[in-house]
């Protein structure tokens, strides 16, 4: 089994804000796989599903994003996975454009307060992460503007495309695939507005 874990703060007040693009996209993957998110355990929503030929628990936590380290932490140890092996973490970043996805299979937190109480509560820094660019967006708790909201809906998809192809071909061919610069976004000024 993999745990696939969105970041975000609970709440509708939240719900559309660069700092949820992790819930956001866990959101996205059940819809696509029509399942629900909404089993409560070890502090985080859940639901399960399959991709390829693995089974997945998809999670939200519901502990605010300082502390999604003990829903990851007890999702971990409630269904004996290994964090280097089985665990992807998806979150926003503002060291990258808004509408670019990187994924790295290990990491610094980078001042991200999500993952440092992951990496805190897991002890490793081991594990695969699909980090969402939100740059040069400054309130991260500020709901998307409607111009966004299409790029947001574009990236969502991208993340779990990128989410498919980790689980059916492997990190290495999905960071081939996803890690490039999208030449014809980078300096479009209207995607930032």
């Amino acid at each position: 089994m993999k745990l696939i874990v969105g970041l975000g703060n609970p709440g509708i007040e939240y719900q559309f804000t660069p700092h949820n693009l992790g819930f956001l996209t866990i959101d996205r993957i059940a819809s696509d796989r029509r399942v629900e998110v909404g089993n409560r355990q070890c502090r985080a929503l859940t639901g399960r599903t399959q991709i390829g030929d693995e089974q997945v628990l998809l999670a939200k936590p519901e502990t605010f994003m300082n502390l999604s380290g003990l829903a990851v932490r007890g999702l971990l140890d409630q269904y004996q996975l290994r964090p280097e092996a089985d665990l992807i973490v998806i979150y926003d970043e503002l060291d990258l454009p808004m509408g670019t996805i990187r994924i790295r299979k290990r990491g610094s937190s980078a001042g991200h307060n999500g993952m440092e109480s992951i990496i805190g509560a897991l002890g490793t820094q081991e594990f695969l992460r699909i980090r969402l660019g939100i740059a040069p967006e400054k309130k991260i708790l500020k709901p998307f503007t409607k111009r966004q909201l299409k790029l947001v809906d574009e990236v969502l998809d991208t993340a779990a495309d990128a989410v498919k192809v980790i689980l059916t071909e492997g990190p290495d061919a999905a960071m081939n695939r996803f890690n490039r610069k999208k030449e014809d976004d980078a300096d479009d000024p209207d995607l930032t507005k």
